[in-house]
């Protein structure tokens, strides 16, 4: 499977801007700038874009652990904070703090921390940063 999306660039990079697109037409010519990265512009950022799909991701992978403990949760929802810092003379993400919390009538706390850290660490895109992942869990039955 491969999955395609594009990015213009027109300028130098503070007075510069730039457009985000994906095959499949949800972004489409999705605004982008230094603005938009460093400061508080209006449109979106590499940053952004990494923290939706992980937080993405994250609960697919958890929906998937839990179902393989049997369980069916009723809602999974996934906040990725994403940390952009200077390193050397350019910028790396460092880390990315994951907030989850799911609804399971009656869960199973064992089974629910266990799956937790299995989708963490199993996750395509946490597999693909070079970041240091964290995560705070909260089961609501």
């Amino acid at each position: 499977m491969k999955r395609k999306a594009s990015a213009v660039w027109q300028g130098g990079l503070q007075d510069g801007k730039g457009s985000i697109s994906t095959d499949s037409g949800v972004l489409e010519d999705t605004q982008y700038s230094f603005s938009t990265r460093f400061e508080n512009g209006i449109g979106t950022n590499p940053e952004e874009l990494i923290a939706a799909a992980h937080a993405g991701c994250f609960s697919m992978a958890l929906s998937a652990e839990l179902g393989k403990a049997g369980i069916k949760p009723e809602r999974i929802g996934t906040t990725a904070t994403v940390t952009l810092d200077k390193a050397g003379a350019g910028f790396a993400i460092t880390a990315v703090h994951l907030d989850v919390t799911v609804k399971i009538p009656g869960g199973d706390k064992a089974a629910f921390d266990k799956a937790t850290a299995d989708a963490k660490a199993g996750c395509p895109v946490s597999k693909v940063l070079n970041a240091t992942i964290t995560m705070d869990a909260k089961l609501e039955s």
